[in-house]
């Protein structure tokens, strides 16, 4: 299947009720697309960074009453998992889109990457342009404008602490933007020097 955008029906599927209905609807209605991006953009990636792409769909298998707010696919070098690893992801919540570089609060090594980072304080400023948008926890819609070094401080210090950049789109602007997998790949390709610092330094030797 190859991905021909969001519908305002991808994004009804957080409007249904109960996690058995709600995940019967996702599977059918989102997770082709996540797959479709999946195949799309691994490549992309494995060529981008030198390094080879998997991507991972979420299950979402963990949950046992409340259904998912948001799903996504995430592109990892290991083609085990993401988690524990510094990726990429594509998502969707119940009002907007996602694309983010990523380390979660299950990553290893998150203080060596905080350090490594602080190293890179000047690059993010200049690198990131200012429409980007960062987090500090991937279980929440919020976003923040502008970047702050106590981002890393938090990072390397407390175990939920997470580090997330890139870009987000309303769901109008997702649905209706004539140009999306450009967009993302775009986004992707300026998101690759964070990778690349985290995963490449001579720290981590």
């Amino acid at each position: 299947m190859k991905f021909k955008g969001f519908t305002e029906e991808d994004f009804d599927v957080f409007n249904v009720d109960g996690l058995e209905e709600r995940m019967k609807v996702l599977i059918a209605q989102v997770r082709p697309k996540l797959e479709a991006l999946g195949s799309h953009f691994a490549p992309i990636l494995t060529s981008m960074t030198g390094d080879e792409f998997f991507s991972h769909v979420a299950k979402h298998a963990r949950r046992s009453v409340n259904p998912p707010k948001d799903t996504w696919v995430a592109f990892s070098h290991d083609k085990r998992g993401y988690k524990k690893h510094p990726h990429f992801q594509i998502g969707l919540w119940g009002d907007h889109i996602f694309v983010w570089f990523a380390i979660i609060n299950e990553a290893v090594d998150k203080d060596v990457y905080a350090q490594i980072l602080r190293g890179h304080m000047d690059g993010m400023r200049n690198h990131i342009p200012e429409n980007f948008v960062w987090s500090t926890d991937h279980t929440k819609p919020d976003t923040i404008d502008q970047f702050d070094p106590d981002f890393l401080d938090r990072l390397g210090k407390i175990k939920k602490a997470e580090f997330l950049c890139g870009r987000t789109f309303t769901k109008e602007e997702a649905i209706q933007h004539p140009n999306l997998l450009d967009e993302i790949e775009h986004i992707f390709k300026t998101l690759v020097p964070l990778y690349e610092w985290v995963t490449k330094s001579a720290v981590l030797k």
